[in-house]
């Protein structure tokens, strides 16, 4: 069996066993006459079965070399070499063709995209102005609340929508809120008086109040769905003018952000966030360029 009559087996079988849709066949298609392809140049000939049993790490990344000289990013490359180890795997279970070298090459990694956080003034804009989207006073105050707590306090909107009344910090109270975020991971994040306000004025329009009723209720009563809260954010965003970015989550990377220009340390953000990892963090210093630029110029005896 040549690799060509190999590649044919596994769209029928992905199409016909699997019942994967026409477009992931298609896709699964293209990498693999690509791969395909470039073992045939490679080699000297197009490969049957027991020259893609013989292939070795070093064939692999050739390829993948090759279409990174193409211009394939890395995501697009990894994408690829995933479609080959399926092929592979199928080979391996159907044709007894074990080869462990495609295993063993390293996924290419995708650059994580740099956070994008809004100015201050954009920031400040949306807590005060969202809610006068709606005519309707609760959603009004409902609104204003959700998006005080994401901004004031760095939340995601699954760590928002998922606090119940309970967890509510209020006027008077201590200034504390306890997030549940992402792997079941606690941390306590201060509250500052305007969000504290902005939940209490919603509190009191709050249709129900027992304690573990959800703190943010859709128009059904039950707890808020995430699309809701994307779906006012890009209303807002449209009429005024902010930038395709401007989501409920980047309020989280302006809260970072702009603590970060106000002199926070990575740590103490770190810890804000509820993120395991300080390289994660680190990110945002990639954001505020312009003012470590401007530290340099006032700091440095050359500049």
């Amino acid at each position: 069996m040549t690799g060509i009559e190999a590649r044919a087996a596994l769209l029928d079988w992905l199409a016909r066993e699997r019942r994967a849709s026409p477009l992931t066949v298609e896709a699964y298609g293209t990498d693999l006459a690509s791969f395909l392809g470039f073992l045939t140049q490679h080699l000297g000939g197009e490969p049957d079965l027991a020259t893609l049993g013989a292939l070795r790490q070093a064939d692999v990344r050739a390829w993948l070399a090759a279409l990174a000289a193409e211009g394939a990013v890395n995501a697009t490359r990894a994408r690829h070499l995933s479609a080959v180890r399926s092929f592979f795997r199928y080979l391996a279970r159907r044709h007894g063709v074990d080869n462990p070298a495609v295993r063993l090459v390293a996924t290419p990694r995708s650059k994580r995209p740099i956070p994008r956080a809004l100015a201050p003034a954009q920031a400040r804009g949306v807590v005060e102005d969202v809610g006068e989207l709606s005519d309707v006073a609760a959603i009004q105050a409902r609104d204003t609340a959700l998006f005080t707590l994401l901004y004031g306090c760095g939340l995601r909107i699954a760590e928002a929508l998922a606090l119940n009344v309970r967890d509510a910090p209020l006027a008077g109270s201590d200034a504390m809120l306890r997030v549940v975020g992402k792997g079941s991971k606690e941390r306590i994040v201060p509250v500052l008086p305007a969000v504290r306000a902005a939940i209490g004025a919603w509190l009191r329009l709050h249709p129900n109040r027992q304690p573990d009723a959800p703190l943010f209720l859709g128009a059904r009563g039950k707890r808020l769905d995430p699309g809701v809260a994307q779906r006012t954010m890009r209303a807002y965003r449209r009429l005024n003018g902010l930038p395709e970015h401007a989501t409920p989550h980047a309020l989280r990377h302006s809260f970072a952000t702009h603590l970060l220009a106000g002199g926070a340390d990575l740590r103490s953000i770190q810890d804000l966030l509820g993120h395991a990892s300080l390289s994660t963090t680190q990110r945002y210093t990639s954001v505020d360029e312009a003012k470590l630029l401007d530290v340099w110029r006032k700091t440095h005896p050359r500049a």
